[in-house]
């Protein structure tokens, strides 16, 4: 038979255990709120997967890739993975009857990577391609003194082609090594004159119409990299009404200027732009004609003057070029 002190004694001991157990859960209830505020301030994707594959523990960013959980691979510690367009790095641990899954987005990194061997790739082929095409530039400009007059026109379309070859192969160097201005004082019409002389040299067949500036006035700019920028946009201009249906174009250059920048506008009534976003990533191009370096070798040479280049958010398709004054 239990007396009383005993009674007394086990109750004591009771809420003593109880007491105990009640601070022993807040602690683990402080526990997985500090787990949980540290797995959502790391910056990959995190799950903590039950045995049977249901979501234990996960972050907001593990939240907006839910998706992915259906083609993970548990059975693999690390390895990569590509996801709507993206690529990840996907670790796997497993400590008892759980799975530690987290998941980082490695796309620009893999973009990077991919850029730097195609630019050694294109820098490399560009090489070996420039003493043959100069080979066949010279040979071209001494068959036309030579050949009979009928003739001459197919001796201008090499010519041309040649032309076209020895740009891109310029750009793909240029993008290879990188931008660097040497800046001095120039006019425009230096610029306007020499892009005058390149619409005759570049191949269309369509009726375009040309509408330059008149203006002449001073820029403190490389000007190689200027006319490579201003070509560019130009025969891009040029390449977009050739695919239009119209049978004939317009592009217009017009200009402003503020107390610190050149403004320049170019618009053309070629086909609209199919993929806006990817304007501005090197080896991306719509164009049959294309290589992909003219449009971001133009952000970088307006960068290198201090400025930039923007498509404007218009119902024409106009660019804008900033070049510091």
């Amino acid at each position: 038979m239990i007396t009383q002190e005993e009674l007394q004694h086990l109750i004591e001991q009771t809420y003593k255990i109880e007491s105990n157990f009640g601070e022993l859960k807040a602690s683990y209830r402080h526990l997985q709120d500090t787990i949980e505020k540290v797995v959502e301030f790391l910056p990959n994707a995190i799950w903590i997967l039950e045995n049977d594959g249901k979501v234990f523990l996960q972050n907001s960013q593990a939240k907006e890739l839910s998706e992915i959980l259906v083609i993970l691979r548990l059975d693999e510690n690390d390895y990569e993975i590509n996801f709507k367009e993206n690529s990840y790095l996907v670790r796997i641990s497993n400590y008892q009857d759980k799975y530690l899954i987290s998941a980082t987005d490695i796309t620009e990194q893999k973009r990077k990577e991919n850029l730097a061997t195609m630019g050694q790739m294109a820098a490399h082929l560009s090489h070996e391609i420039r003493n043959p095409i100069g080979s066949i530039a010279l040979l071209a400009s001494t068959l036309k003194k030579r050949v009979k007059p009928e003739n001459i026109a197919i001796v201008t379309e090499i010519e041309k082609s040649i032309y076209r070859i020895e740009r891109i192969i310029k750009s793909t160097l240029m993008f290879s090594k990188g931008v660097s201005a040497e800046k001095k004082s120039l006019h425009w019409k230096e610029i306007q004159d020499a892009l005058n002389e390149i619409t005759t040299y570049y191949s269309y067949s369509k009726e375009i119409e040309f509408r330059f500036l008149e203006d002449d006035f001073t820029l403190y700019g490389d000007f190689d990299l200027l006319l490579m920028m201003f070509s560019n946009f130009l025969i891009n201009a040029i390449d977009a009404i050739e695919l239009d249906d119209e049978e004939e174009g317009i592009i217009e250059l017009s200009y402003k200027q503020d107390e610190e920048f050149h403004h320049f506008y170019i618009y053309d009534s070629g086909v609209p732009i199919e993929n806006k976003k990817a304007l501005f990533e090197a080896f991306k191009s719509t164009k049959v004609k294309g290589n992909g370096l003219g449009l971001i070798l133009c952000k970088q040479i307006a960068t290198a003057h201090d400025g930039d280049v923007f498509l404007l958010e218009n119902e024409k398709k106009i660019f804008e070029i900033k070049i510091k004054r």
